[in-house]
């Protein structure tokens, strides 16, 4: 019988990497690892697998299913606060300059600028699209008359996942689907 996973490469089967509660341990980035680091962890009992891909991998004495969902055996507590990266603030601030509401050419702008004192902190830096960034250029937000649509905030980790639910990523396997959503309202 015919299955669309038989032809992927096994380099296109990550598996989706729940906590030992059955959530995943990240929605944006999403909690994905490669088959490899999958069936490494299955081996050393690390894992419960919860479901798998069609694909196998096969040695001269073994075939292997690649597992398409897993479930740490050991929970991992969350982190309250996120780091501070690039990608983390774009998504704080919902990949949309601060200024105009642009989602195209996105930079960082220091809200009080660095000339000025400011420092690099989630408290005083926002997500810019360049011609904004160049136009307010070394004053604040007040000298340059553009105002922001909100202010910078440290966000907290779930702040983050909530936000990172409106992106979803290109690629959803089916058997993730019951994991990555079941908390999601259902239609009437």
């Amino acid at each position: 019988m015919y299955h669309p996973d038989l032809i992927r490469h096994p380099d296109s089967c990550p598996a989706l990497v729940l906590n030992a509660d059955y959530t995943p341990l990240s929605y944006y980035p999403l909690s994905v690892w490669p088959w490899q680091t999958a069936i490494k962890a299955l081996f050393l009992d690390r894992v419960d697998v919860v479901s798998y891909y069609e694909r196998e991998v096969r040695s001269p004495s073994a075939r292997l299913k690649l597992p398409s969902v897993i479930a740490l055996k050991q929970y991992v507590k969350p982190s309250n606060f996120p780091a501070f990266t690039r990608f983390n603030l774009f998504l704080r601030d919902k990949f949309t300059c601060q200024y105009c509401g642009s989602p195209r050419d996105l930079t960082f702008d220091h809200v009080i600028p660095r000339a000025q004192g400011g420092r690099t902190t989630w408290e005083n830096v926002a997500t810019a699209c360049a011609p904004c960034n160049l136009k307010k250029g070394g004053r604040t937000p007040q000298q340059a008359a553009m105002p922001l649509h909100l202010p910078p905030i440290r966000p907290t980790s779930w702040q983050l996942q909530e936000h990172g639910r409106r992106f979803p990523p290109g690629h959803l396997h089916e058997t993730w689907h019951d994991w990555l959503y079941w908390d999601v309202e259902l239609e009437a």
